[in-house]
């Protein structure tokens, strides 16, 4: 039996979509200074963070409720002279109920009564089950009123609330802003104290995710912890190898000659170990505990010891004039030996902006980095014998290589292996549905509809268990899409944003899907957005192309043969040459059209106007209506009609 907090945030999808860094910054405030001290010192265990919110077990409902209370009246506090509309709100709801507990997540209906009570829940409010209730009453310092009984939705049998009210809050003294250490914990809790609990946020956050479910590589119990920080992070029980993508990102170094430059590197550090955490399967080391490396000379393998972690990335900053340069470098903590560098020169005239633009673009290169990376280290030790982790990791390496048949073939091959070894694996299900997704959306799948109805299964499979996992909506989208239902996918996508700001495919697919449902002129910010946040992406070609396909789509010719000749220089693939074909043709440059139709021809042997006719990509008026200017251009260039 375990007492359940679930807590989301009022409007998230509102306050993101006016302000989405204000937001983020101001959220990440919130929780730092109110929500996990408190949560700390009453000795909850976070279970996992879900974008907007976040699920705590209490080892009791009395300590749960305690928690809320001082965090709701902290955060009342702290925003209070803000503006109604932009202010931030949780809303609480607490259960006591029996849990099936997983390695990093605990299900059953304790959990899923808890998630109905938060919805039910006003914005600062908390709403508890009369389970709670009765071991609360008389145990706290606030008062709940009875709501009756509520049918919630997926549980049988009505749910008794009882709801604490904002106005409740306001005469409760504000808690604290240095909370007491909190007590010992038992065995099995990974928090030792509250002076290590902010600092093991992140960790415990990302761990949730499928990567280590279930997994031999589990952390042990921690030790009770000293008041020496190192002491505190020695104290946690190393597993016996690190986490597959364990990293920690030390302190980047400032080396301009001014020395208030100092923030600006502090602040790459800070969002990179936030960007980094979003990565599915990443165990990341908060700033805390890297932050006590700070001016420090290291030793790389000796920090991934005492971390237990398997990657460093450190890095500098150098500002020169108007411009900044950040350099970067991914370390493997166990050899020494680096894995990926890269330099990013900006311009310094918007500073924050050059900030959010450098992590965005070191977060998604290391996502691609560490799944190389692991995906190598299982073919090396597992050759013979490789498990479904393994597998389902190689397929992913897989996956991310650039866009062909071929690729996406031996993609699915690998999950499809992995599924047989372990049919639940939800890193291989979802590896499993985007492979057919891509292929369906690329053309390449020789029966489309089985292959949309058994992605949608297996994706399907994994929302259930992971609501909240951003890339399995962005596949949902491309189900959606290929189903043609536009409007439907254009939100799963933006649900995928919302969940991971620098999901750069969520972004650029959104685009394309708006030129499916008519909106051709929509697709531009999107896909240009994917591109700043993934230059070097595997999808490069193809978003380059549906840049393309935009201008075609829009009857800009000129633009279109600029985008598609970019995208061909990336990697050639056959429906560029489509698009090229065609404005060449509306431009009457018979000899480009010509050379264009012939390396068509070496990708897709014969291929007619009537085949390209017959698509059938939407049936929008509007789209269809510019597709068929791209079907004359077509005509115009020479290519054969049947």
């Amino acid at each position: 039996m375990s007492a359940i907090l679930a807590a989301d945030v009022a409007g998230y999808s509102r306050l993101m979509h006016r302000d989405e860094e204000a937001t983020h910054a101001r959220l990440t405030a919130l929780l730092t200074d109110a929500v996990y001290p408190a949560i700390a010192e009453h000795g909850g265990h976070l279970v996992k963070n879900t974008g907007d919110g976040f699920l705590v077990e209490f080892p009791s409902a009395v300590e749960a409720v305690r928690a809320a209370t001082e965090f709701q009246t902290r955060i009342k506090e702290l925003t209070i002279g803000e503006v109604e509309d932009r202010r931030i709100a949780f809303r609480v709801g607490v259960n006591i109920g029996d849990v099936i507990v997983e390695p990093h997540d605990i299900f059953g209906d304790g959990v899923n009564i808890a998630a109905r009570l938060e919805g039910i829940a006003e914005p600062g409010g908390i709403c508890i089950s009369s389970a709670a209730y009765d071991q609360i009453r008389d145990k706290v310092r606030v008062e709940f009123a009875d709501l009756g009984e509520h049918s919630v939705k997926n549980i049988a049998r009505p749910v008794h609330v009882f709801a604490l009210q904002t106005d409740a809050l306001a005469g409760l003294p504000a808690p604290s802003e240095n909370p007491t250490p909190v007590r010992s914990r038992p065995r099995g809790y990974l928090w030792a104290s509250a002076a290590i609990a902010v600092a093991l946020v992140v960790g415990i956050t990302v761990a949730a995710a499928w990567w280590f479910r279930p997994s031999s590589n589990t952390a042990s119990s921690a030790s009770v912890a000293t008041n020496n920080a190192t002491k505190s992070i020695a104290a946690i029980s190393h597993a016996s190898s690190p986490p597959r993508f364990s990293i920690v990102v030390l302190p980047f170094a400032n080396l301009s000659s001014d020395p208030d430059q100092e923030y600006f590197a502090d602040g790459i550090t800070d969002d990179l170990t936030t960007d980094l955490s979003r990565i599915s399967g990443s165990f990341v080391i908060a700033r805390n505990t890297a932050f006590t490396f700070k001016g420090k000379p290291v030793d790389i393998k000796q920090v991934g010891r005492e971390l237990n972690v398997r990657y460093v990335l450190e890095g500098s900053v150098r500002r020169d004039g108007d411009q900044v340069r950040v350099n970067t470098q991914l370390i493997n903590a166990e050899t020494g030996a680096h894995v990926w560098a890269d330099r990013f020169d900006k311009d310094r005239a918007d500073i924050f902006k050059v900030q959010n633009e450098v992590t965005a673009r070191i977060a998604g290169t290391l996502n691609l980095e560490l799944i190389r990376a692991e995906s190598q280290r299982a073919e090396r030790e597992h050759a013979d014998n490789p498990d479904a982790v393994d597998l389902a990791m190689r397929g992913w390496a897989a996956y991310y290589r650039p866009l062909s048949a071929q690729q996406l073939a031996e993609a699915r091959m690998l999950f499809e292996r992995a599924l047989r070894i372990n049919p639940q694996s939800p890193q291989a299900l979802h590896g499993l549905a985007r492979t057919l997704a891509w292929a369906v959306t690329s053309r390449f799948s020789n029966a489309p509809a089985d292959d949309l109805m058994r992605a949608d299964e297996a994706v399907g499979r994994v929302l259930r268990s992971w609501p909240d996992d951003a890339l399995a909506h962005d596949t949902k989208g491309h189900i959606l899409r290929a189903r043609k239902q536009f409007e439907q996918s254009i939100a799963e996508y933006e649900t995928a944003i919302n969940l991971d700001r620098n999901l750069a495919n969520a972004y650029g697919a959104s685009g394309l899907t708006k030129l499916f449902a008519g909106r051709a002129e929509q697709l531009f910010t999107p896909v240009e957005t994917a591109i700043r946040l993934s230059p070097r992406d595997p999808l490069l070609s193809v978003w380059l192309y549906w840049i393309c396909h935009a201008h075609t789509h829009l009857g800009h010719d000129d633009e279109a043969i600029d985008w598609c000749s970019k995208s061909i220089a990336t990697n050639p693939l056959w429906y560029v040459y489509i698009d090229l074909i065609s404005a060449y043709g509306w431009k009457g440059q018979k000899d480009n059209a010509r050379a264009a139709i012939a390396e068509l021809n070496k990708l897709v042997p014969n291929y007619t106007v009537k085949k390209w006719a017959n698509e059938g990509y939407s049936d929008n008026p509007v789209f269809v209506a510019q597709y068929q200017r791209i079907v004359e251009g077509l005509r115009k260039a020479g290519l054969p009609e049947e």
